[in-house]
């Protein structure tokens, strides 16, 4: 067994619990935020088979595509003035960014 953690972008984490689901894939689903953009995201758990962990990934790479956005970042106004200087930029969002990790005991109550 195996214990898969996925974070996606909320954007992204309907469509993917959906299709999960849809395969007999049963998930925990937990609110998270991201640390360089401070935007929602999603963070779902789900322990697994070993035989299913290609399956489970091949929906997360379909459900979760890379994408461009722009945001707004404040500069470090380093010039003495009072206002600080913000600046357009484009990032890369969405994905996902898988964990997997080996499970000794799984017990459902």
């Amino acid at each position: 067994m195996k214990l898969l953690f996925a974070i996606v972008q909320d954007d992204d984490a309907n469509k993917l619990m959906s299709a999960l689901n849809k395969k007999g894939i049963q998930l925990t689903k937990l609110s998270s935020s991201g640390g360089f953009l401070k935007s929602g995201n999603t963070t779902l758990i789900t322990c697994i088979e070993d035989n299913r962990i290609n399956e489970a990934l091949s929906i997360i790479e379909s459900k979760c595509k890379s994408r461009s956005t722009i945001t707004r970042m404040n500069n470090n106004n380093e010039s003495g003035m009072s206002t600080p200087l913000t600046t357009e930029v484009s990032v890369n969002v969405g994905g996902a960014t898988v964990f997997i990790t080996n499970i000794e005991d799984f017990r459902k109550f």
